[in-house]
C-alpha cells in the first residue's frame, strides 16, 4: 500500500481530495489507475474510496507550482466514474477550481498577504487563465468566518471570487462548434457552447418537461434519458468530437423560463444525472448564450444590451451569479471575462492511502 499526500476541501458545492500532480506518474494509464483507486471505482458505493458515490463527490484536483510567465500554479481536474474504470479530464470544474488557491497557500507555494491574495491559475483542462481571490485575514487563510452563502451549501464562509479569462473554446476552439448557434438535432433545437464548460443547451419543453423536475424524476424516467443521450452523442459527431459515451463533454443542459427572479433556470446533467446544484463552469456557458442572440438561452433569457451584466442562473437547489463581459457582435463575439463567487471549507489535511 502506498499514501501520498492530500487535502481534502468542499469546494463550492463540490468536494473531493486536491493533490500534487508533482506526486503522481506522468504516465496517464498509471495516474488514473492510482485516481480511480483512490476513489474507490469502479464501484456504485465507492466504499473503498474516498469518492461519495455521486458525481459531484466524485472529483480529485491536481496542482503545482507553475513556471509559465505570470501564473502561481498549474490546476489539471479530472471526474473519476463511479461506476467505470474512467478518468476524464477534458472537462474542467469552477466548484472545485475554488479551492485550488487554498492548496497553493496550505503548501507554502504561494505566500498569502492581508486582507487579500489573488492567486493566478493556469487551467490545464481548457488552456485558459484563472484568477483567485481568498480571504486572508493578517496572512492567515480563512476557511469559515464569514456571510457568504451559496446554495446548495448549508451555512455561510469566507467568499472565494473566481475569474474565468478567455474561456472560450477551451474544449473545441470554437464558441460554436456546430458551427451556427442554433441547430436541429432529432427534432431538438440545441445550441452548443465552448465556454467555460462544453455544453449542448436545449429547452425542457422539447423534452415534454417543465423545467422543474428533480434528480429523483430522471430516475424514475429512463426513457427521457435515453432521448438526452442520443442527441449528445449526435451533436457530439456534429462537433467532429467522434464517440462520446465514454466522456463527460459535451454536457447537456435543459433550459426552461426562471421563477425565482434570475435570467434562466437550469437542469445540468454530469450528463447521466441531473446535477443537484449546478456547475460554475455550465453556469458560465449558459451566461454567454444568453448574451449571444440566436442561441436556444437567448430566446428565453431576457437580458440588457450591455457588454457587462450578472447573469442569475436558477438551479434545482437555487441560484448561481455570474458577472459576464463580452465583446462584438455574430461571428466575432467572445468572452473577455466571466466570474462568481464560491466558499471553501477544508475537511482533511493528511495522507490518502491507495
Amino acid at each position: 500500500m502506498q499514501k501520498m499526500k492530500c487535502l481534502y476541501l468542499r469546494s463550492g458545492t463540490s468536494k473531493g481530495p486536491f493533490l500534487d500532480l508533482r506526486d503522481l506518474p506522468e504516465n496517464i494509464t498509471e495516474r488514473d489507475q492510482i485516481l480511480l483507486r483512490m476513489m474507490g471505482s469502479p464501484d456504485e458505493k465507492q466504499i473503498d474510496g474516498l469518492g461519495g458515490a455521486a458525481f459531484v463527490t466524485s472529483k480529485v484536483v491536481m496542482v503545482q507550482p507553475s513556471n509559465r510567465a505570470g501564473i502561481d500554479v498549474d490546476y489539471l481536474f479530472a471526474q473519476v466514474f463511479i461506476k467505470e474504470a474512467l478518468v476524464d479530464t477534458k472537462p474542467t470544474c469552477g466548484n472545485m477550481m475554488a479551492g485550488v488557491g487554498h492548496l497553493a497557500i496550505e503548501r507554502a507555494w504561494v505566500k498569502a498577504t492581508h486582507p487579500k491574495t489573488s492567486i493566478s491559475v493556469y487551467n490545464f483542462n481548457t488552456d485558459t487563465k484563472i484568477e483567485i481571490i481568498i480571504d486572508t485575514p493578517n496572512g492567515v487563510l480563512n476557511y469559515v468566518n464569514g456571510e457568504t452563502a451559496i446554495d446548495g451549501v448549508a451555512g455561510t464562509g469566507a467568499p472565494v471570487l473566481l475569474n474565468l479569462f478567455k474561456v472560450a473554446g477551451g474544449a473545441t476552439g470554437k464558441l460554436f462548434p456546430l458551427g451556427n448557434r442554433k441547430m436541429n438535432i432529432q427534432g431538438v433545437n440545441v445550441s452548443m457552447v465552448d465556454a467555460g464548460n462544453l455544453t449542448i443547451q436545449t429547452r425542457a419543453t422539447d423534452f415534454d418537461l417543465d423545467g422543474t423536475e428533480m434528480p429523483d424524476y430522471f430516475e424514475q424516467h429512463p426513457e427521457i434519458m435515453a432521448k438526452m443521450e442520443a442527441v449528445r452523442l449526435e451533436a457530439g459527431r456534429l462537433a467532429g468530437l467522434g464517440d462520446v459515451s465514454q466522456s463527460v463533454l459535451p454536457k447537456i443542459i435543459l433550459l426552461s423560463k426562471p421563477r425565482a427572479g434570475g435570467h434562466i433556470k437550469s437542469q445540468y446533467f454530469t450528463p447521466k444525472a441531473l446535477h443537484p446544484t449546478h456547475a460554475v463552469s455550465g453556469a458560465v456557458s449558459i451566461a454567454t448564450a444568453c448574451k449571444a442572440a440566436g442561441t436556444v438561452a437567448a430566446e428565453i433569457a431576457t437580458v440588457s444590451a450591455s457588454n457587462v451584466e450578472k447573469i442569475i442562473v436558477e438551479h434545482p437547489s437555487g441560484q448561481i451569479p455570474i458577472e459576464i463581459e463580452v465583446e462584438g457582435k455574430a461571428d466575432t463575439f467572445d468572452v473577455v471575462k466571466a466570474g462568481t463567487i464560491r466558499t471553501v471549507r477544508k475537511l482533511m489535511d493528511g495522507y490518502v492511502y491507495f
